[in-house]
């Protein structure tokens, strides 16, 4: 299939003049959503998309200016419209004497197959089957689940070809699916929602009941919940939370950020940001990561690069152009949002090195806390530039090194320089997530909580 879409990259290639430089990204995707509701089917769709991106680039005394379209089809005539446009757009942009495509840097990209050879084979009634089986077991998890809010099973399958006049000649493919439940516990006089999932390459990896267990969980121990008091206590993340948190620090991880002055890691290089211990990795080429992929978004060999090793900044993240731009060399780390965006300098597979505590060690080694759930506001509350920490948080007071009763309503300060430097504990619970981040249970120290 992508023998296809290689083809179809290379001819609109060959059709650069002169100067011109092109790049062309072909993408194709097959997607199934299924949703249950009390047992019976609510919704099922299967969509099949397709298009190109096109990036034209026109060097001149004073840098290449370049030009971006894109189109949702692969219609001869679609495509002829997309590189039009690009050279056209390309005449209006502004020179940049940073600007380039990416050429092949000599590394050769790592054997990770993303594919499960059997899930084609699993038929739409067994799909259906996997979402019945998670709204099944989530209603029958606890007798205070009321109802269960959606059930739902998802996959994909996607291939893309990259080819480019710099040399880039690259092809990729995927699959990825789902299951997951949000479930409704208690009376008419208080509800709490939880969710729960299971992912994996095909069907075959589901594990609907685990899925279902953990969404039932969620919600049922945050019944009772009451507005928690102000406090500075110690907050230990839920891995999920962990998750979450490593995905944005990454964003200041990010070179391009860093060499326009929006990280607050800027400056720091080669200095201790974290406690000793705290080891943080962006290795797409681990195939456990749902991030994991062979090639960036450039077509660039992916490969692992420790960002913060041991407490120590060690390195940034590049693409092509930012590495210019920082006089570095790119480093496999292109992210591409699809045939409508252009490439950017960002991580795909975090993982933070275990400690050796399980997470019911490390409670009772915390003693006495708060442990976090779930949080809101990372968007509006969370800033990489300075590093300030703010969002909302539920979860359940720690007492005596376990979990005691659920609190809601509450928010969690610090500050990203704090938080990093206060870790007193790292699970060894290392979780696979679906995201940028895996995650594990975290405890850190000396947080501002305020409530009541």
């Amino acid at each position: 299939m992508s023998d296809e879409l290689l083809d179809i990259a290379d001819r609109l290639v060959a059709q650069g003049s002169g100067t011109e430089q092109i790049e062309a990204y072909v993408a194709r995707g097959t997607d199934t959503e299924i949703r249950i509701y009390d047992g019976e089917i609510e919704s099922l769709s299967t969509a099949t998309s397709a298009g190109i991106g096109i990036r034209v680039l026109l060097p001149g005394p004073d840098g290449s200016r370049v030009g971006v379209a894109y189109a949702g089809s692969l219609d001869p005539g679609a495509v002829a419209a997309a590189l039009t446009s690009a050279r056209e757009n390309a005449t209006f942009a502004s020179p940049d004497p940073m600007m380039v495509l990416a050429a092949p840097d000599g590394i050769t990209p790592a054997k990770v197959d993303l594919v499960d050879p059997t899930a084609h084979l699993v038929s739409i009634d067994d799909k259906i089957a996997l979402a019945k089986a998670v709204e099944a077991a989530a209603k029958a998890g606890d007798p205070r689940i009321r109802s269960v809010d959606s059930a739902d099973y998802g996959d994909s399958r996607s291939e893309m070809a990259l080819v480019s006049t710099t040399g880039i000649r690259a092809t990729s493919e995927r699959t990825s699916a789902f299951v997951s439940a949000a479930t409704l516990a208690g009376a008419a006089d208080e509800t709490q929602t939880g969710s729960g999932f299971s992912i994996g390459r095909g069907p075959g990896d589901l594990d609907p009941e685990a899925a279902a267990r953990d969404a039932v969980e969620r919600s049922v121990r945050m019944l009772g919940a009451t507005k928690g008091a102000s406090m500075r206590t110690t907050v230990v993340f839920d891995p999920r939370v962990t998750s979450t948190i490593l995905g944005v620090l990454s964003g200041a991880l990010s070179g391009d950020a860093v060499v326009r002055g929006r990280s607050f890691f800027e400056g720091h290089l080669g200095e201790s940001v974290a406690v000793p211990g705290f080891t943080l990795v962006d290795d797409p080429t681990d195939l456990r990561a749902y991030g994991a992929s062979a090639l960036d978004g450039e077509g660039l060999a992916c490969r692992r690069n420790v960002l913060i090793d041991d407490g120590i900044l060690s390195m940034f993240v590049y693409d092509t152009v930012s590495a210019r731009r920082a006089g570095a060399a790119a480093t496999g780390s292109a992210s591409r949002g699809g045939i409508a965006g252009s490439p950017g300098a960002g991580c795909r597979a975090l993982v933070l090195h275990s400690g050796d505590l399980s997470a019911d060690e490390l409670l009772a080694s915390v003693g006495e806390g708060l442990y976090v759930q779930s949080i809101t506001g990372v968007h509006s509350g969370v800033s990489t530039v300075s590093g300030d920490f703010s969002v909302g948080a539920e979860g359940l007071m720690i007492r005596d090194g376990r979990l005691a009763e659920p609190i809601r309503e509450v928010t969690v300060a610090s500050s990203f320089q704090r938080m990093l430097q206060n870790i007193i504990g790292i699970g060894a619970d290392l979780t696979w997530l679906p995201g940028i981040s895996a995650g594990q249970t975290l405890a850190i120290g000396d947080v501002q909580i305020s409530g009541t």
